[in-house]
């Protein structure tokens, strides 16, 4: 396995990042650290990507990003307000322009009727908003924890396009 490719999304939104001025945390559960790997393969990276808290409990999307206990509650792990709180949270917790995050089922165990496997909730939160994206993919877990990995990159993608 080599370096991305220059048209490899991690590739794209870092020439972005760099061109911005903006610096970036993710917030991760069902990816479990694949989007942080993907941006740190692209060399230099450290002039923008801050890091990343890999969240698989609910307990540590509330102790460490702040996710509150009422929205995992009310709506779950897998959901767009969790998704929208780990965004701002890692955010402000790594002291980043801009924080992603992914939560979702990757599978092949754990889904149910209303959050079947593959859901998957990505989000972005920037200094002018927030934005939420839902995602049923329809592959086993590594298909799904890429797939995830591929919007969520790509959701950055269109932020920084201005495509938002």
């Amino acid at each position: 396995m080599g370096a991305p490719g220059k048209d490899a999304l991690e590739v794209v939104v870092g020439d972005l990042m760099e061109q911005r001025g903006l610096t970036l945390a993710v917030a991760e559960s069902c990816t479990g650290g694949l989007v942080s790997h993907r941006i740190t393969d692209v060399p230099g990276c450290s002039t923008y990507y801050h890091g990343s808290v890999t969240t698989y409990s609910n307990a540590v999307k509330a102790s460490a990003l702040g996710v509150s206990g009422d929205t995992l509650n009310r709506y779950g792990a897998v959901s767009e307000q969790t998704a929208r709180e780990m965004a701002q949270g890692v955010r402000r917790f790594l002291g980043a322009d801009v924080g992603l995050s992914v939560t979702g089922v990757a599978g092949p165990d754990g889904g149910t009727p209303e959050k079947p496997v593959g859901l998957v909730y990505v989000g972005l939160a920037a200094p002018d908003g927030v934005w939420v994206a839902r995602h049923l993919w329809p592959g086993d877990r590594w298909e799904n924890k890429a797939a995830s990995a591929e919007a969520v990159l790509d959701l950055l993608r269109r932020y920084l396009e201005g495509a938002l």
